[in-house]
């Protein structure tokens, strides 16, 4: 069955909450066994929607979906948190919990009103869509624009496709695209991402449910922070990921970034056909533990220091990234907050000694930098801190994603890396840059063939 909102007395004239009727259709296609709640012809002003087992709800291309800007709209009882630092964007737009076969689908679009929560003070700012405990999940076509925080968060879920999506969520900080933590058999293909924060972001915040087999193929990334993140949530591990045929434009901080943290596994990566331009660090890759109760991000099941975990089975081929003039600039998220640099740049692997990251190969690699940097730039080599064992060392500088805010290198930076294979890479720097082309330590089982720098075989 199909329903338009309008036999539940809709207005659908941007003005008027039509959630109310908006939600009576869900819910009477629910009791009817399922079918779609059809948005057509006009902007539907909502609070907190609950999807249900089985219904569809379409925002036809004449059609907008637009997020209330009254906080009160929004239901407190859709929150489920996972992140410390989270309470704050605990309400959101459309969510689902222990539901299953169902879906936003349409070429419509669904409209967040950033504008109206600002960052600043105590105000609520809701996400758009959070998903819980659910499976066979479709959302299709849709645009979705200006989250007030994450465009989506999928908890705990399964069988979950994304296809043909445009987010844009470059309003205000938490600008996330699509985030996924403790979920499993995702699918998302042909979607365009731009925002302030992570574009895709795969997680494991528990230990309840392991991530494995997700699939990102033909998309395009573009942003303040990263482009993927696997990682930093990481109590719980992540395997069997492959990301391919996709392109990243304009990302300050790190296109792919992979981060073992919180004492589990994550293996089995595979990333090619990647081409970006103006990606400031291509890859990052690091294995250490952390317990930073204070901090952004740690896992609210996280409450003391873990052993450091496992990384390893990481293939990365046939990628291609390229400066232009515009990465001789420093980048800034809105006025005060540095992402990237010159000086702070390039493909980086590190683990703490004693826990290598195992089974790195790097083939057919093309990187192009815009260089330029000086020793005066940066400080001494001796200055650059280890990845510490904070069970070990509990106090003292380590080496972070965020700390320090320089590169030792031009291209490569390589540390405490096992079973290390190098093939078929090309490095060439747009200016002179007076740091090492590439750093190798602890990489003693290591295999390089065919690298060349600026044009010469590299030794």
């Amino acid at each position: 069955m199909t329903i338009d909102p309008r036999t539940y007395g809709a207005k659908a004239d941007g003005t008027t909450n039509d959630a109310a009727a908006i939600q009576q259709a869900i819910d009477a296609c629910e009791v009817n066994g399922g079918g779609t709640v059809r948005l057509t012809d006009g902007a539907f002003l909502s609070g907190t929607l609950f999807l249900k087992s089985n219904v569809y709800l379409n925002v036809a291309a004449s059609a907008r979906l637009v997020a209330s800007p009254n906080i009160a709209d929004y239901s407190p009882n859709v929150h489920h948190n996972r992140y410390r630092n989270e309470t704050n964007i605990d309400r959101c737009f459309i969510y689902a919990e222990d539901a299953h076969d169902f879906g936003l689908i349409g070429h419509g679009m669904i409209e967040g009103q950033a504008e109206a929560f600002p960052n600043e003070g105590s105000i609520y700012r809701p996400m758009m869509i959070r998903v819980l405990r659910c499976s066979n999940v479709h959302i299709e076509n849709l645009r979705l624009y200006n989250a007030a925080a994450w465009t989506t968060a999928f908890l705990d879920s399964e069988y979950i496709w994304v296809r043909g999506v445009d987010i844009k969520n470059d309003k205000h900080y938490n600008g996330d695209g699509l985030d996924f933590d403790g979920c499993a058999h995702v699918f998302v293909s042909d979607c365009y991402v731009r925002g302030t924060d992570d574009n895709f972001c795969l997680q494991a915040s528990s230990k309840a449910l392991p991530v494995h087999d997700v699939h990102v193929t033909n998309c395009e990334f573009s942003g303040i922070c990263a482009g993927i993140r696997i990682g930093l949530k990481s109590i719980g591990d992540i395997r069997s990921v492959t990301i391919s045929n996709c392109t990243f434009d304009r990302v300050w901080r790190e296109g792919i970034k992979i981060e073992s943290t919180e004492g589990g596994t994550i293996s089995d990566i595979s990333v090619s056909n990647i081409v970006m331009r103006n990606v400031t660090r291509p890859i990052f890759v690091i294995l250490n533990n952390r317990f930073e109760p204070d901090e952004f991000g740690t896992s609210i099941e996280l409450n003391h220091v873990p052993a450091i975990g496992h990384l390893e089975n990481v293939d990365i081929s046939h990628l291609t990234a390229v400066d232009d003039e515009e990465m001789a600039n420093t980048h800034m998220r809105f006025t005060d907050d540095v992402m990237g640099s010159p000086r702070f740049n390039g493909i980086r692997f590190d683990a703490a000694d004693g826990h290598s990251i195992s089974g790195v190969t790097l083939s057919d690699i093309r990187y192009t930098f815009i260089g330029g940097v000086t020793k005066a730039d940066i400080p001494s080599d001796d200055e650059y801190p280890k990845v510490l064992d904070r069970l070990v060392a509990p106090h003292g500088k380590s080496s972070e994603n965020y700390y320090p805010d320089w590169s030792r290198t031009s291209f490569m930076d390589l540390r405490n890396v096992a079973d290390l294979q190098l093939r078929n890479i090309r490095l060439k720097t747009l200016r002179d840059d007076e740091r090492p082309a590439i750093l190798t330590d602890g990489c003693d089982d290591m295999v390089a063939d065919n690298i060349r720098v600026n044009g010469k075989a590299w030794a």
